[in-house]
């Protein structure tokens, strides 16, 4: 029997366990809808200002671009963390010494944020079209919008999430990362409509992927109408797939090159001595 494929197996069997702990325990769960819950919150209580120029509340606006960057920012940090986290408790180090042990440690990964993140878009998604609505999924053409933004954001995010877990030394870098990233959210259209901030900041927030997976999700959930406040009154689909591949591509050819290099690094002493510093840190 094929060693590889028997690795992608029990990687494919891993991932489904640890995402039906993640939805089965409270803590986790709370994890993972904190966020998401806050900000629908707040867009409920918008529901009825409308933007300008616009007969959609900021609110209604607000929820595709909040499913756009749900998918970008937590595909993200959902390995990213575990790939930090596993390397400080020696998970990655016990994967190392099984045979195909890592091959099925990074299909586990994948399958587990890959579906948190679905879950996630789905419960925010359903949420938002019933306590605020604006949004809808009739139509084939629409279903095929949102399931093309949605691997595609995917694609651009897990492996980025990979390659910041690789090179991020503890908890702590973890964390630290959040603040450039919140700051991106902000400037990526995903709240409240680009058009309305400096060119200069519009044009960082087209750079990276959380603005084109808002964009997407705008293009597919909300009305035709919809279209004059963003750029150009176009929603650029052609741009957001080559944005989105672009960052796709690039992921997955440096990632596996990454993890490798993290991979023939990581030792009983490496280990070791990342204990050590976060006990110099904490005292």
């Amino acid at each position: 029997m094929n060693p590889t494929a028997n690795a992608v197996r029990a990687g494919l069997a891993r991932g489904w366990i640890e995402l039906r702990q993640l939805f089965t325990t409270g803590p986790d769960l709370i994890g993972q809808f904190m966020s998401p819950a806050i900000a629908l919150v707040v867009l409920y209580l918008l529901r009825n200002r409308e933007y300008a120029g616009s007969d959609l509340s900021i609110a209604e606006l607000a929820v595709p671009g909040l499913i756009g960057s749900i998918i970008v920012f937590n595909g993200l940090f959902a390995i990213t963390n575990v790939l930090v986290l596993d390397r400080e408790d020696g998970t990655l180090l016990r994967a190392k010494a099984v045979p195909g042990g890592m091959i099925g440690y990074v299909v586990g990964k994948i399958v587990s944020a890959a579906g948190s993140v679905v879950v996630q878009v789905a419960v925010v998604l359903a949420v938002g079209m019933a306590v605020i609505g604006g949004a809808s999924l009739g139509g084939l053409s629409v279903w095929a919008t949102f399931v093309w933004v949605l691997l595609l954001s995917l694609l651009a995010a897990l492996p980025l999430g990979a390659i910041l877990g690789a090179v991020l030394d503890g908890p702590r870098a973890t964390f630290l990362l959040t603040m450039p990233l919140m700051g991106l959210v902000a400037i990526s259209g995903i709240f409240y409509p680009i058009t309305a901030l400096p060119g200069w900041l519009q044009a960082i927030g087209q750079m990276f992927p959380i603005y084109w997976s808002g964009l997407g999700m705008r293009s597919a959930l909300l009305p035709p109408d919809a279209v004059a406040v963003e750029i150009g009154e176009s929603w650029r689909h052609a741009e957001t797939a080559a944005v989105l591949g672009a960052w796709a591509v690039a992921g997955l050819l440096i990632a596996p090159v990454v993890l490798r290099r993290m991979v023939r690094h990581e030792s009983g002493s490496s280990m070791a001595a990342r204990r050590e510093r976060a006990m110099q840190r904490a005292f």
